[in-house]
């Protein structure tokens, strides 16, 4: 990076107009006095939500000059070394010399790029009056970059696409109390939301648009966030078992079966290499792997894992018929909807299943798409009993969205699955939040 192309980049930012940004759920904080880190899937807007804290921090009357956003991956920024982060600051002050004794604002984005990165946002901290901002598209930045540099002076924050209270709001759908009409539009919306999901580019565009612009979200993720961050040597593998996570999202995923799986076509590979290529995966936020609920820890790594996408729209980009597994996506979707509040997520199986439940064993509970047929509905009924059983203080939840009328009397615990997506979340939250 050479300070020319660097202050040439600084400049553009302060004289640009700041794109309009629909509001979010998460708001940045800026005056925590702490270093802020957004983490989370490329393209879920975490670029959107620092330049809402810049337009909220010029309405409170912060020089722009005093603003500083950079994306390091622009190219015009490359190639980057932790030394060259250096340079920010001083030639910030160079073209903008009054700002040499003011408080700056740091926004920077993607910054896993620069290794090294965190001890130099260490030093910042310790010797110059700064508010620094980072974003990353990998989940290190949660644990072990930000947390074991700073120690303590750092608060970060995951950053989900829209969830499906968000994407009524960005589609303007109003959401009117004991409104048939209304209802049935929610209906008609949840069931958009998981054909195409909650990425903000893809909610505004086009229909015709959306599948073309997931195949490139697709294609980015696994060959800028996985295969080149990694040095992943064997891509076709890795391809392949992206594909299967996303073909197969709500469901159990056996590394042994899935080892013979690949063997069988034609794949020289290791379970271990799996495990390692599943790791990857969700260090950039594209899967998560729900374990069991066991007693003992021993039990819960014996058992298989649950594996969830980041979103459902993403299936698309790797199913030639997007619509189908609906009640895998709606698994997926909930699942999502609670993970944005709290991680003590399991699963459970004992005779039946149930789809989610709390660590503290607070809160339970499943999901049909449809309950309509009979032998569903049973299936349904065992798995709330199971749950009940396990959990007698609990509150058990059954989400569905299509139905036969005599559910409510089945289940009186029943209740629509878009009822419960727009509920404002807080006693889903951990007891200790």
């Amino acid at each position: 990076m050479t300070s020319d192309n660097l202050k040439y980049v600084l400049r553009q930012f302060a004289e640009r107009i700041l794109p309009v940004c629909r509001p979010r759920e998460l708001v940045l904080p800026t005056e925590t006095g702490k270093v802020i880190g957004l983490a989370g899937v490329r393209r879920s807007g975490k670029t959107f939500l620092f330049f809402d804290a810049i337009r909220r921090l010029t309405e409170q009357g912060v020089d722009r000059r005093r603003l500083v956003y950079l994306n390091f991956e622009d190219d015009r920024l490359q190639p980057l070394k932790a030394a060259d982060l250096d340079l920010v600051l001083r030639s910030q002050h160079e073209l903008f010399p009054e700002t040499a004794r003011q408080r700056i604002y740091l926004f920077l984005d993607e910054v896993q790029n620069v290794p090294g990165w965190e001890r130099w946002a260490r030093r910042l901290q310790d010797t110059e009056d700064v508010s620094l901002f980072v974003t990353g598209s990998s989940s290190r930045l949660l644990s072990r970059d930000i947390a074991t540099a700073l120690r303590g002076r750092s608060l970060t924050l995951e950053v989900f696409p829209l969830s499906f209270r968000e994407y009524l709001a960005f589609r303007e759908i109003p959401v009117i109390p004991s409104s048939a009409a209304n209802e049935s539009s929610l209906r008609a919306a949840l069931e958009t939301y998981l054909q195409w999901g909650g990425f903000p580019e893809i909610v505004l565009a086009d229909e015709a648009l959306r599948p073309l612009i997931l195949e490139e979200y697709a294609a980015l993720m696994l060959y800028r966030d996985v295969v080149e961050r990694y040095g992943v040597r064997n891509e076709k593998l890795m391809r392949e078992l992206l594909r299967h996570a996303f073909r197969n999202t709500a469901s159990l995923l056996n590394v042994s079966k899935l080892h013979r799986d690949f063997t069988s076509l034609g794949f020289s590979v290791s379970k271990n290499t799996i495990f390692e290529y599943l790791g990857y995966l969700e260090d950039a936020f594209l899967i998560f792997l729900l374990p069991k609920q066991e007693a003992s820890l021993r039990k819960q790594a014996h058992n298989p894992k649950k594996l969830h996408v980041i979103d459902p729209g993403l299936v698309a980009a790797y199913k030639a018929y997007p619509r189908r597994d609906v009640g895998h996506k709606l698994e997926t979707t909930v699942f999502l909807h609670l993970r944005r509040r709290r991680k003590d997520l399991f699963y459970y199986a004992n005779g039946g299943e149930v789809d989610l439940c709390a660590g503290d064993g607070t809160l339970f509970l499943n999901t049909c798409f449809d309950l309509a047929d009979p032998a569903t509905m049973q299936r349904e009924k065992g798995a709330m009993s199971l749950g009940q059983m396990r959990w007698p203080d609990a509150r058990g939840h059954l989400l569905y969205h299509e139905y036969a009328p005599d559910v409510a009397l089945a289940f009186p615990a029943a209740e629509p699955a878009w009822k419960f997506l727009i509920g404002d979340g807080r006693e889903l939250k951990n007891n200790d939040e």
